[in-house]
């Protein structure tokens, strides 16, 4: 990047990051979509011409916000947390009754959001890491650990509850 226009990137970070926090569901999501703005601003940035400071940070703002757009049309691809998960309805064979079943669905509804979302994907979807990785835009190594600490939060909620995982 141009030393002039980075340094004109640089002076609207925390503008284009408090935009953008104030329309995203966490820190992290709002840290993500900033970071993937400022990196297509840098891509663009010698195919631009020249542009005053106005300009530039409307642009920006017009980035933010397809990034927004984009964000939302993934995120209503996601599972509903609410109607999750219907696999574990039990059935006539099944040796866990009903009652486990509600406090298995009710413990994953308690996971925070990104560990909820990794756990169904690997669990109920059968997804390997690197495919929830990839959809989700974090590390392998990042999905592995939401998993893995997801999956210990449902089992400390179960035993709890006297239900031995």
């Amino acid at each position: 990047m141009e030393g002039l226009a980075a340094e004109g990137l640089r002076r609207h970070y925390d503008l284009v990051f408090r935009y953008v926090r104030r329309r995203s569901r966490s820190q992290s999501d709002a840290e993500d979509t900033t970071q993937e703005v400022f990196a297509d601003a840098a891509a663009a940035l010698t195919r631009q011409a020249a542009l005053t400071e106005q300009q530039t940070l409307a642009w920006l703002y017009t980035v933010a916000q397809r990034r927004l757009v984009d964000e939302a049309r993934r995120s209503t691809r996601r599972i509903d947390p609410v109607d999750v998960p219907l696999e574990l309805a039990p059935t006539p064979e099944s040796e866990y009754g009903p009652g486990v079943t509600a406090e298995i669905v009710h413990a994953l509804r308690e996971l925070p959001e990104p560990q909820r979302e990794v756990v169904l994907m690997k669990v109920f979807e059968g997804r390997s890491f690197a495919e929830i990785a990839k959809r989700l835009r974090i590390t392998e190594a990042a999905a592995k650990k939401r998993c893995v600490r997801g999956l210990e939060a449902v089992r400390a909620m179960l035993r709890h509850e006297g239900i031995q995982p």
